[in-house]
């Protein structure tokens, strides 16, 4: 495992190379010694951080908690997970694919790892440095009003397909959803922006076509 490679991406060196090892070591390569200890914490420590960045008594706490998983969910962090390239140094067996489930487990696990070498305060610095908090049009839930269209017409609910672009420095994220056997594409810096356009342009076919 090159630690140097991996620590210039995370912005962080650690004390102990070893939490840094377990922490993208996978079950298939040791069924004891892996990261799932790790990432059951780690997922934790996410929560806390992400509501700790976003507490706004304007807001519910319903409202919270949908904002809160928009950043902590598996497609949220896939893409981070990606920009990073956990994947290249994940420890498996020869066997394993690498499930989809593998890497944003992986970033919590890392987030755990930090955080058990350097403290709150280096994790929390990680966490803001690779997650993306811009606000994403909060006045209006295109991907929810798309949603309730097309329950109310008895229809199939949108699913939406991501893939990054651009490069790790400045990556692009495209999401499209089809809809009506038709495409609509979003692009933007973060996964969340990128299913709003998408879900916007929907939405505006829909209603044009009434």
């Amino acid at each position: 495992m090159d630690y140097a490679e991996i620590e210039k991406k995370l912005e962080y060196v650690f004390k102990d190379k070893s939490l840094l090892k377990r922490s993208l070591t996978l079950p298939s390569a040791d069924p004891d010694e892996n990261n799932q200890i790790m990432e059951f914490f780690g997922d934790a420590i996410l929560e806390f951080l992400v509501s700790e960045k976003i507490y706004d008594e304007n807001k519910s706490e319903g409202e919270l908690t949908e904002l809160r998983k928009s950043y902590v969910s598996d497609a949220a962090l896939t893409p981070v997970s990606e920009r990073l390239e956990f994947d290249k140094h994940f420890l498996k067996s020869s066997h394993d694919n690498v499930l989809k489930k593998s890497k944003p487990s992986a970033y919590e696990a890392v987030l755990a790892a930090i955080y058990l070498d350097g403290g709150i305060d280096a994790a929390r610095s990680f966490v803001y440095r690779t997650i993306d908090f811009a606000p994403v049009s909060p006045q209006i839930n295109y991907k929810g009003k798309l949603q309730e269209l097309l329950q109310g017409e008895g229809k199939p609910l949108p699913v939406y397909y991501r893939k990054q672009t651009g490069t790790p420095q400045n990556p692009v994220f495209r999401a499209a959803v089809c809809v009506s056997d038709m495409e609509f594409v979003g692009e933007a810096g973060n996964v969340r922006r990128a299913e709003q356009l998408a879900a916007q342009k929907a939405l505006s076919y829909l209603e044009n076509r009434r």
